[in-house]
């Protein structure tokens, strides 16, 4: 029987990104209904979190560091981005990604829990609590499926 490490290791595809606010029970995809992204936990202990809306919109110019503010300002509210190492307590079926890098400094030097199933091909992570997102305290619910191999 393997370990959730083990069952963690690998490349997986996102496949839904929702937000709920616990007071109201509302449900937001911040992303979109079609949010693309991928997770990746080597086996050397490190996960690496891309995720962004499907309709990001190119900057109009080809300099990455030479956009304008609102380009900058909609690239940015329309991705997440971290890495840095992870951490699995077996005992408990618990997880922690600690931030080393982080598109959101705040996030910088974090060590957050993740709530984590694994079934088959499918992994669902979620906040153990409510954080803040877009003006509000909600939990984010993630889905991913297990990229194919890139052979």
């Amino acid at each position: 029987m393997s370990t959730l490490r083990e069952k963690l290791i690998g490349a997986w595809s996102l496949v839904s990104y929702a937000e709920t606010d616990p007071k109201t029970g509302q449900t937001d995809h911040p992303m979109g209904e079609h949010p693309e992204g991928l997770i990746m936990y080597t086996p050397d202990g490190y996960v690496s979190a891309q995720l962004g809306s499907a309709d990001r919109r190119p900057f109009e110019g080809g300099d990455m560091y030479a956009g304008r503010p609102e380009e900058y300002t909609a690239a940015g509210s329309s991705y997440i981005a971290y890495s840095g190492p992870f951490f699995v307590d077996e005992a408990k079926g618990a997880l922690q990604h600690e931030m080393r890098v982080s598109l959101f400094p705040n996030w910088k030097g974090q060590r957050q829990v993740r709530v984590v199933k694994i079934e088959g091909d499918t992994l669902h992570l979620s906040t153990d609590a409510p954080q803040e997102f877009s003006g509000a305290a909600k939990t984010a619910s993630l889905f991913w499926r297990r990229a194919a191999a890139n052979a």
